[in-house]
């Protein structure tokens, strides 16, 4: 999946706040310590780094959600080797239930907030809820 193809999922799936742009896929893309997961719907953006695996971010086509694409980003990213990374990462919006529940379900911990993190289009904030699940050298732990 390309840096444009990934803005326009984006886009879609995240109408409420600002989607990232072509020029921030393009850049993370070169890091040699993120990778992408995708799917001809979906993708995963992450980072691993220092021991620990960070969900950048996890976007699914609306018209394509509820299908088992986010799950299984999700899992091909907690299975792949991230150099002996032994925690995983990300941060959600407190008022996205849909991916809190996905999250809880595979194994991850709400640990710290982060109050009105996220600036909506319309004017209102959200929580960040910052969860975490242990890993062992890159695999999951069940």
């Amino acid at each position: 999946m390309t840096a444009d193809e990934m803005a326009a999922v984006h886009a879609r799936a995240f109408d409420q706040e600002r989607a990232w742009n072509t020029a921030e896929f393009s850049d993370l893309l070169e890091s040699p310590f993120v990778q992408a997961f995708t799917h001809a719907f979906g993708f995963a953006l992450t980072r691993s780094v220092a021991g620990e695996t960070e969900l950048l971010t996890l976007a699914v086509d609306p018209g394509h959600r509820r299908i088992g694409i986010a799950r299984g980003l999700l899992c091909r990213w907690l299975d792949a080797p991230t150099e002996s990374a032994d925690t995983a990462f990300l941060e959600v919006a407190a008022d996205n239930t849909a991916a809190i529940a996905l999250y809880l379900d595979l194994g991850f911990a709400t640990i710290a907030t982060r109050p009105a993190y996220y600036a909506r289009k319309d004017g209102s904030v959200a929580d960040a809820l910052i969860m975490q699940r242990a890993l062992t050298f890159g695999q999951r732990t069940e």
